[in-house]
């Protein structure tokens, strides 16, 4: 499963607006599916495994957008840490007695069925020391000049301009409005790094690059998690 796909943050943002009563299980489990396919986890439908956490004591879902260095909204044990790493991404479902860590891949069968098949791992506790969304949309701020002079200033193989596409970022029912405006950002800025590794660079105009883009890299993944952590922030609804 690329780090690309949002599947993962999907079922953050539509699960936690299931579990904060803004729409019901069905809706969120379509939604889910809307992105990656029939999906099934260890075995069972999502729609049941969802319902199954549910009585579990299930509070809220924590998205993990790690990438090798930066184990970004993970906590352990390392066996769930390293097929986040590897995936690019988790789900992490928080329940009254732990947590259980959600990892995606492709499930591909014959020409015709293309869904998400969810590992289930053991997860340590919810990461409390990740930016808010208000932190996180300030620091976006500060890359939006970054990516437009790295991108500007690259030469590739390429002499027409990347076309960058703005959808995307679409959050759930009851998120409060800054997370759907940074969620979107981001999603404006990621494209803008797809587009820069795309151009056919030179090795010395990757390593020109590699610094500032890595910066903004970092920057977009957390304005993501922020942003799909808001729902259940403190009551500032800006």
């Amino acid at each position: 499963m690329r780090a690309e796909s949002p599947v993962s943050a999907a079922l953050v943002a539509w699960g936690n607006a299931w579990l904060t009563g803004h729409i019901g299980l069905d809706e969120a489990a379509d939604h889910v599916e809307e992105v990656g396919g029939p999906s099934v986890v260890d075995a069972t439908p999502l729609r049941n495994y969802l319902a199954d956490l549910r009585l579990r004591g299930a509070k809220e879902f924590r998205l993990a957008l790690p990438a090798p260095g930066d184990p970004l909204g993970l906590s352990g044990p390392p066996a769930f840490n390293a097929a986040a790493i590897d995936a690019g991404q988790a789900a992490i479902a928080v329940l009254t007695d732990g947590c259980v860590g959600l990892v995606p891949e492709a499930d591909i069968r014959g020409s015709s069925y293309s869904g998400t098949l969810w590992t289930v791992h053991e997860a340590g506790p919810a990461r409390q020391d990740l930016p808010s969304v208000a932190e996180a949309e300030q620091a976006l701020a500060g890359t939006i000049r970054l990516a437009t002079e790295a991108l500007a200033s690259v030469d590739g193989p390429q002499q027409s301009h990347p076309q960058l596409n703005p959808a995307g970022g679409e959050l759930a029912p009851g998120y409060p409005p800054r997370a759907h405006r940074v969620s979107a950002l981001a999603a404006r800025l990621a494209s803008a790094l797809q587009a820069a590794e795309e151009r056919g660079l030179t090795s010395g105009q990757i390593a020109a690059r590699e610094a500032a883009l890595r910066e903004l890299d970092g920057a977009v993944r957390r304005a993501v998690v922020a942003a799909h952590h808001a729902i259940f922030e403190p009551s500032n609804r800006s």
